[in-house]
């Protein structure tokens, strides 16, 4: 095999390439020979395995080709020997050898080399004006040569400095025509890396699920060879960030990081996956290893002169200590330096590093030194997503110092509309929940201001601004894939297997793995759902819910640094008040759900006092709030951190219609909400309910033209079918809440569960749904104060109104209590009525079942 057939098996299936290289030195190779099989495993061990052996390799290489006359391959391998160098941390004998070999070269030659000075400068060192330059050299000397494999890295390599310069679109049509190439000539690997390297620019067009879908193409790719790709895991880690699924980028960079590690691979990868650890821990609040991360990566990239990488690291590293409470000075001066450096090397990082530069002069009273910085950041409000993000927060700080709450809250308002922009390019429910944590910090600027000024309305404004803000959004069903009804119908025989094998010991057989990977693969599918750019939100005013509400009373509950306040609207008025500390609120929630739970369950000698435990839980909620208040309807607004309170277990909302929403504006919707123009009624039997058939039995007699599905026929198809688009559904099924991926919450159906992401691909959500069984108004905190789970599901597809219980019931207790409950329906009440009239002060059955909607 030739030089060039062995240097491009290297790269593109690197094991193949070191055994042959290895067989070749094994015999009595010429010195041409020898230098090619030495080249080819430097390149091997350079890229996928350990740089000391690269450098070794490499070295050999070149004194084996010194005895040749071949100079241009002596050019070559030093050039490639220089790479090694500043990769393993030796960045000025390894510029200078590059230096050494690039000047006086002409056609393939000269574009071979300048491709690898431009990477080097480029992706390892940050100079980017640079690596243009050699670049785009690159890309004119290589042109029409006949050359496949070069000519795709030299558009491979200028695509990754325009990128990496913020010219996104050119950028993206280099790697376009590099993964041509690539695949034309048969470079796996590098086919691979152009691939993740197109889903790093969709993400920095801020097109998220293209970005994952194309890095999941990848991926697959390198597993499938074997090898390891540093770059493609560092740049996973950096959108499932984006996404904000940092528990998932911590397991990935990590895992990346042990491999490289046992490898013994490129120190300067191991530096650029340290920093993403970094970077993941601190998003996932692993304080302490992120500042360890950071460190040791920082060490790395100063030991190898890269100074973009090390800016970018200390800047994570003093986000950290930010976050853990460090106000110091030195972390000031740290700050005021490391935005000075980014100022010459990276203008959007500059803009977050002058944003904490403000807000640490600003906590440390230096409001000179923090308008400074906070002016350079809030500069930074029309360049890119990223920075305009830093930017907005910027300028509501700097008015919010200078005492202008007008342009501060109108900041505010500008940085939430952008995010709300980038959530609507999010197709997946679970990715738009995520992406309102970047908003939290303006919101609570707001909120902030408005609970100061004791303004009720401006409390109630701020609170809905930021509120439910997926619920707004108009849903975006996942696509038609027929993967994905094929990986939920799977996902659901195997559940059913293993609930009748009754092994649910987790991780003790490949039941439960295949589980996993099902589970996996569904979630992944519904990830890569793109989102629909449709119009602006559509903003509720204040006087619109006054005026809905009419005789009701609005209570909209609002946490803010600890401290739960009560927004009361009630004919015409708006009051704001003061209740306590949340941390009371949700201790006194807890103890009311374990009373509730035992209750119901009939266990423990004593019967506990619900009523005490009741008043015990108003007086933490709302204090004195509905004392002075006559005996109309009332709408809750809580808080996420407390969604899944009893409502008629407190002694005010006993005997009075509640109505249970995650915002005002919700409310209002479903009150407009139209019912369906066929007034169809579905009745569901779930399988292992001891009263489920006599439930659904009894239901049928009120309901004689209700479709029934039961004793078999519940199947998850039949159920998605009848009850898309009714008008009332009443579903008599055990279910599960999974607080660890709320999603997969779901009813047991004849043929397994029927989850979140199955009621996710209905039309048109039923009118009115009723859940008889099991804690299905629960749902898993995410984001800013979002919810995700079955119940905000259904109203995120348009359902008005859902009763649900908050935990587990009696069946047995639960059949006179639904009959009741239907009986009113029949006679014409809402759900929230229904409901009150069904309460009975001594039954915690009762007393656990909330109305969520209208």
């Amino acid at each position: 095999m030739d030089a060039d057939a062995l240097h491009a098996l290297a790269l593109s299936r690197p094991a193949d390439a070191l055994r042959i290289a290895r067989e070749v030195l094994a015999g009595t190779p010429s010195d041409a020979e020898a230098a090619a099989a030495h080249h080819a495993a430097g390149l091997v061990h350079r890229d996928f395995g350990d740089i000391g052996e690269a450098v070794a390799e490499l070295k050999a290489a070149y004194r084996s080709i010194r005895k040749t006359t071949d100079r241009d391959r002596e050019s070559e391998i030093l050039a490639t020997l220089g790479v090694a160098l500043v990769m393993g941390g030796q960045t000025e004998r390894g510029l200078a050898a590059l230096d050494a070999v690039v000047p006086g070269t002409t056609g393939v030659l000269a574009g071979r080399l300048l491709i690898r000075r431009a990477w080097v400068l480029g992706a390892l060192l940050g100079r980017y004006a640079e690596a243009l330059a050699d670049a785009e050299g690159a890309v004119e000397a290589l042109a029409d040569t006949g050359d496949l494999v070069w000519e795709a890295r030299a558009f491979h390599t200028r695509a990754m400095v325009l990128l990496a310069m913020g010219v996104v679109d050119r950028a993206d049509e280099d790697f376009v025509r590099s993964e041509e190439l690539f695949l034309k000539s048969g470079q796996e690997v590098e086919y691979a890396d152009a691939r993740q390297a197109r889903g790093a620019a969709a993400l920095a067009r801020g097109d998220l699920p293209t970005a994952l879908q194309i890095l999941d193409e990848a991926q697959q790719l390198v597993e499938e060879l074997g090898v390891l790709e540093p770059d493609l895991y560092a740049n996973k880690c950096l959108m499932l960030l984006a996404a904000g699924l940092t528990h998932e980028a911590l397991v990935e960079i990590n895992t990346a990081v042990e491999r490289n590690e046992q490898q013994r691979g490129s120190d300067a990868r191991h530096a650029e996956l340290l920093m993403c650890a970094g970077l993941a821990a601190h998003a996932a609040g692993a304080y302490e290893l992120a500042e360890r991360r950071s460190l040791d990566a920082l060490k790395l990239f100063r030991r190898q002169q890269r100074p973009w990488w090390a800016a970018r690291t200390e800047l994570a590293l003093l986000q950290t200590r930010f976050t853990r409470g460090r106000r110091t000075a030195a972390l000031l001066q740290a700050c005021r330096r490391v935005s000075a450096e980014l100022d010459a090397l990276d203008v959007d990082l500059a803009a977050e590093a002058h944003l904490l530069t403000g807000r640490i002069a600003l906590a440390r009273s230096d409001s000179a030194e923090a308008v400074r910085h906070l002016s350079v950041a809030a500069r930074a409000r029309k360049r890119g997503l990223r920075a305009r993000g830093a930017g907005w927060l910027a300028q509501a700080l700097l008015y919010q110092d200078n005492g202008r709450p007008r342009g501060m809250l109108a900041a505010c308002r500008q940085g939430l509309s952008l995010i709300e922009i980038y959530i609507r390019t999010l197709g997946a429910t679970e990715l738009r929940a995520l992406a309102t944590a970047q908003g939290a910090e303006l919101a609570a600027i707001g909120l902030r201001f408005a609970v100061e000024k004791g303004s009720a309305r401006q409390v109630l404004d701020w609170s809905e601004r930021w509120r439910a803000t997926v619920l707004a959004i108009p849903p975006v069903r996942p696509q038609s894939d027929n993967g994905l009804v094929a990986d939920l119908a799977a996902l659901r025989d195997l559940t059913q297997r293993m609930e009748d094998g009754h092994d649910r010991r987790p991780g003790r057989s490949h039941l439960h793995r295949e589980r996993e990977r099902l589970e996996a693969a569904v979630r992944q599918r519904v990830l890569l759902t793109p989102g629909q750019i449709d119009g602006r939100r559509e903003r509720l005013r204040v006087a619109e819910v006054l005026e809905e509400l009419g005789e009701r009373t609005l209570v909209e509950l609002v946490d803010l640094e600890d401290q739960l306040y009560a927004v009361v609207a009630s004919r015409g008025h708006v009051r704001l008040r003061a209740i306590g500390p949340t941390s009371a609120a949700t201790h006194s929630l807890s103890h009311a759900l374990f009373a509730l739970r035992r209750e119901n369950a009939r266990r423990g000698k004593h019967e506990l006092m619900l009523d005490t435990i009741g008043a015990r839980l108003e007086s933490a909620l709302l204090g004195d709030t509905l004392q002075h208040l006559g005996d109309e309807p009332v709408v809750v607004v809580p808080t996420g951190r407390l969604h899944a309170v009893p409502w008629s277990l407190l002694p005010s909302l006993r005997t009075r219609p509640t109505s249970v929403v995650p915002s005002a504006a919700a409310w209002v919707r479903a009150m407009r909400a139209e019912p369906p123009p066929v007034d169809r009624v579905v009745l569901i039997g779930g399988p292992h309910l001891a009263a489920g058939r006599e439930e659904v039995r009894r239901l049928a007699e009120l309901y004689p033209d209700a479709v029934v599905l039961a004793d078999g026929s519940a199947t998850a198809d039949a159920v998605l079918e009848a009850i898309d688009g009714a008008s009332l559904v009443h579903v008599a099924a055990h279910g599960t809440f999974r607080a660890d991926s709320p999603l997969f919450s779901a009813i047991e159906l004849d043929d397994g569960p029927l989850t979140v992401y199955d009621f996710e691909r209905l039309k048109r959500a039923p009118h009115r749904m009723v859940l008889s069984s099991c804690s299905s108004a629960l749902g898993g905190p995410s984001g800013a104060d979002e919810l995700v789970g079955l119940v905000s599901a259904l109203v995120a597809l348009g359902s008005a109104g859902v009763v649900a219980s908050v935990v587990p019931v009696s069946d047995p207790a639960t059949v006179p209590l639904m009959l009741r409950l239907h009986e009113q329906l029949r006679a014409g009440d809402g759900l929230a009525e229904a409901l009150a009239r069904t309460h009975d002060s001594d039954d915690a059955t009762s007393q656990s079942f909330i109305a969520l909607g209208a």
